[in-house]
């Protein structure tokens, strides 16, 4: 993929706004290669920097896509912006739509049997053409990945959205990405919970004020030391803006 990007301590960050997001990884899909889309958030930028697996992880992905306000924050405030905000369950929704135009299946693994069993109903009901060619629940240790990776290489999606941990998902995708060898591979976080209806997405203005972890937090407020991340990743921001963008 050629995309520009800004480099936020290290993690090349797509700058692509959402059309033209979507607008790459329709061609990804058209290449037949495996690509790795992750969608970024500052905790996942701190988790790279002082992980050096993960990071060459979020390096090696073929587009880092700023999902997390925090994010595109920092890439205005370092003087490189991004054209917006790309939400990862905003894209995925318009994927769904895409798939079911073009005929393109679609794999999902992750959350809680009942949540992503609810998650596949209810994404069926709102596009009945779209091709849902499996899915499997997301509690599954690696002695389990040979078996999974199997199943999903023989119903050859070409959209893998995958819903696990933080920790989980991305470098699950990177580890098995060529094996995999989906089109393309992406970590949509709680996206499943949403889709089943266990969670809300934050309403319109939550968003538009760049608050959508505020309303995530009121909902689980056991993620609050997840969240105090975020005032550590924009002080780092203010006190290293020199040194932002090197990678």
């Amino acid at each position: 993929m050629n995309v520009p990007k800004v480099n936020i301590f290290g993690v090349p960050i797509s700058k692509l706004g959402f059309r033209d997001t979507l607008a790459q990884l329709t061609a990804a899909v058209e290449s037949r290669k495996p690509h790795q889309v992750i969608t970024a958030n500052p905790i996942m930028v701190m988790t790279a920097m002082e992980d050096p697996s993960y990071m060459q992880m979020m390096k090696a992905a073929e587009i880092v896509v700023p999902d997390g306000a925090g994010v595109v924050w920092a890439a205005g405030y370092v003087g490189n912006p991004v054209a917006e905000r790309v939400p990862g369950i905003e894209m995925m929704q318009e994927l769904f739509s895409i798939a079911e135009e073009q005929g393109w299946r679609v794999y999902f693994v992750g959350a809680s049997p009942e949540v992503i069993a609810a998650a596949v109903d209810n994404v069926r009901k709102k596009h009945p053409r779209l091709i849902l060619a499996g899915y499997r629940d997301g509690y599954f240790g690696p002695e389990a990945d040979a078996e999974v990776i199997a199943e999903i290489r023989r119903v050859s999606p070409d959209l893998l959205f995958v819903g696990r941990s933080a920790a989980t998902q991305d470098p699950w995708i990177g580890q098995h990405k060529e094996a995999l060898g989906v089109p393309i591979m992406m970590g949509v976080g709680g996206s499943f919970d949403i889709l089943a209806g266990k969670l809300k997405r934050a309403p319109k203005l939550f968003r538009q004020l760049r608050l959508e972890w505020l309303y995530r937090l009121i909902q689980e407020p056991y993620r609050y030391k997840r969240m105090l991340v975020l005032p550590k990743f924009a002080l780092r921001v203010i006190r290293e803006k020199e040194n932002v963008q090197k990678a």
